[in-house]
């Protein structure tokens, strides 16, 4: 027997889901980066990090909500539409 398919929300949360999968991609990425670099690799950096990582998505996800927009309009001046 199959199993079924987890349900999918709707398209109009896409202006939601992706600046809150790119703000925690993005921000453990750079916060661990950072982290690195300011107390080097070891058991103090695997301390600091959750919590570098949290404050950095605190800030990061609510102005990605604000400037994605623009960011878009932004790339559709230089960026062509796709072929239809």
């Amino acid at each position: 027997m199959p199993l079924p398919r987890p349900r999918k929300l709707p398209p109009r949360y896409g202006m939601v889901v992706v600046p809150f999968l790119l703000s925690v991609m993005m921000t453990f990425i750079v916060s661990g980066i950072s982290t690195l670099r300011a107390l080097g690799p070891g058991p103090e950096f695997l301390r600091a990090w959750p919590a570098a990582w949290m404050v950095s998505w605190l800030v990061a996800f609510p102005v990605l909500l604000v400037v994605l927009p623009a960011v878009r309009r932004l790339a559709a001046l230089v960026v062509a539409p796709p072929p239809r």
